[in-house]
């Protein structure tokens, strides 16, 4: 398989349909495919080699995805760099990924001073903002007008298409190898899962950067459908931008959707359009999807799970089970089904296959399973044991084959010897009314080992005691599972790029000085 397929199709099936449209500039698939030649032509130009790393550091942008195209159409390699990393943390990827060349925005351009004379492989700066150029860039655009459109570099299969560095919330960040074969498997999975076509229309609100916006990225384009734009995520800009566009499709994280349905000026606004919205990255509170659910009624929700080094689809929650009653009701805690290419099993520590309902790993395999880790053989081979992608997420599978998340392992708390699973306390406390957002972790006890601890967040001019969170919980959890302490936070709670909520960053207090994160 090979990227290229996706541009082309679209061109034979929607030659004089929309492709992309930012703001006021719109562009048709023939006019996309002639500026990913023309860009991929003027990178060779430059001096881009085959294998050679592009980093792109951008604001969501049509000149985003005409890059996830243009790089491996040229023979090199695509980085996206999280938008939310501090400068070191940039340099790291820029300099593990050994990148030759980094794409800007005018977002981030002012912070090229600040990497200045620290890239140790990046030699060319492209500038793809509307703005002043930085010193020394070349014009993005500039680059399209100067250069003739170049045949496709026939890069496919196995070969490496980009580099999607994980989050880093445990350890040191990994670039995660994902080839032409694994995004183009992705692409499948989703048109099939979503029954997207050349009709759809996506809006890119989640970062780009991410997989989880990726996962419809290349699909939408394999159908030939429309890519609408907004820089980034923000709840009043979304929603104008779903009524502007007259979207069909959107991506949105839980923490978004959060965010969207308790806008103040949510009933402004004309969703009609909105057919289908797909959530993931991390778990949705049931309490908060009944009431997306509610407010968008001519709406339909899907879920999708998977990871960034399955490219990122692994199972997939239909819109048929999103229902409160009827024969396919009471599917709303798990995620879904695996998707169409991806063979999943729950095992124990041996690898060996748990029966129906018992909790252990999450391991998969397919066509869509990473390549590996950039540099990193020995966190390969670990990861890709036995031939299957071990995923670190604890879950179980009921007797129709749906998968149920309880926890990261990571984020497993046991207090006097008993297994507490944090999603578990979570979706309690979100139930309460008052509660905008919550995390649950676990903190040292000298008598049971480790308590459980929520951080909660309360909606504007609301109050709540720590003994009303309790007593709340306790009508709907087992006592052993009901938070010990709660302390409240203004928030918003710290997220990754990727709108997960970080609770490495809320355990450090409880845990400093300590050898271990576990007691």
């Amino acid at each position: 398989m090979h990227l290229s397929q996706c541009v082309n199709r679209a061109v034979q099936i929607n030659p004089r349909g929309i492709a992309t449209i930012s703001g006021d500039t719109s562009r048709t698939y023939i006019e996309f495919k002639e500026r990913i030649q023309r860009f991929a032509g003027g990178l060779k130009k430059l001096g881009l080699g085959v294998g050679d790393r592009i980093a792109i550091l951008s604001l969501n942008s049509d000149r985003y995805l005409e890059s996830f195209f243009a790089v491996p159409w040229a023979g090199g390699i695509i980085v996206p760099i999280n938008i939310r990393l501090a400068a070191p943390e940039i340099l790291f990827t820029l300099n593990d990924s050994e990148s030759k060349f980094l794409i800007v925005d005018d977002a981030f351009a002012q912070l090229l001073p600040q990497l200045e004379g620290e890239m140790k492989s990046v030699k060319t700066i492209i500038f793809a903002g509307d703005g002043e150029p930085p010193s020394g860039s070349v014009s993005f655009e500039g680059l399209i007008e100067e250069s003739v459109a170049v045949e496709d570099a026939g890069r496919g299969g196995d070969d490496v298409a980009g580099l999607f560095y994980t989050g880093g919330t445990t350890g040191r960040s990994k670039g995660v190898m994902l080839t032409h074969d694994n995004l183009v498997a992705n692409a499948m999975n989703i048109v099939a899962a979503q029954k997207i076509n050349s009709e759809s229309k996506y809006l890119h609100a989640a970062p780009m950067f991410h997989l989880a916006d990726c996962a419809s990225t290349f699909g939408m384009t394999l159908v030939g459908g429309e890519h609408a734009f907004i820089p980034k995520f923000d709840p009043q800009d979304t929603l104008a931008a779903l009524q502007r566009y007259k979207v069909t499709n959107c991506l949105l994280v839980p923490t978004m959707i959060n965010l969207l349905v308790n806008c103040p000026q949510f009933d402004n606004y004309d969703l009609s359009s909105v057919q289908k919205v797909m959530y993931g990255a991390s778990p949705m509170p049931e309490a908060l999807l009944k009431k997306a659910m509610n407010m968008l009624p001519n709406c339909k929700f899907a879920q999708g799970y998977g990871m960034t080094e399955t490219a990122p689809l692994l199972t997939f929650l239909d819109t048929d089970y999103h229902v409160l009653e009827g024969p396919k009701a009471g599917k709303l805690n798990s995620v879904g089904c695996a998707g169409l290419s991806v063979e999943i099993k729950v095992v124990d520590e041996d690898d060996n296959e748990l029966p129906r309902g018992e909790v252990g790993e999450i391991i998969a395999r397919g066509p869509m399973v990473m390549k590996g880790y950039w540099k990193q053989p020995e966190m390969t081979q670990q990861a890709l044991k036995n031939g299957w992608m071990h995923t670190g997420d604890l879950g179980y599978m009921d007797e129709e084959g749906f998968i149920y998340i309880v926890d990261r392992s990571k984020d497993m708390i046991v207090s006097g010897g008993e297994n507490v699973y944090s999603t578990e306390v979570e979706n309690a406390i979100y139930q309460h009314p008052m509660v905008q957002e919550c995390a649950v972790i676990g903190v040292p006890s000298d008598q049971w080992g480790e308590d459980v601890h929520a951080i909660v967040v309360l909606k504007e001019g609301q109050e709540l005691s720590e003994t009303e969170v309790k007593t709340h919980c306790a009508q709907l959890i087992a006592n052993y599972k009901v938070p010990k302490s709660v302390s409240f936070d203004l928030g918003p709670l710290p997220v990754s790029g990727a709108g997960k909520i970080l609770k490495t960053e809320l355990r450090k207090p409880f845990w400093e000085g300590k050898e271990k994160q576990v007691n």
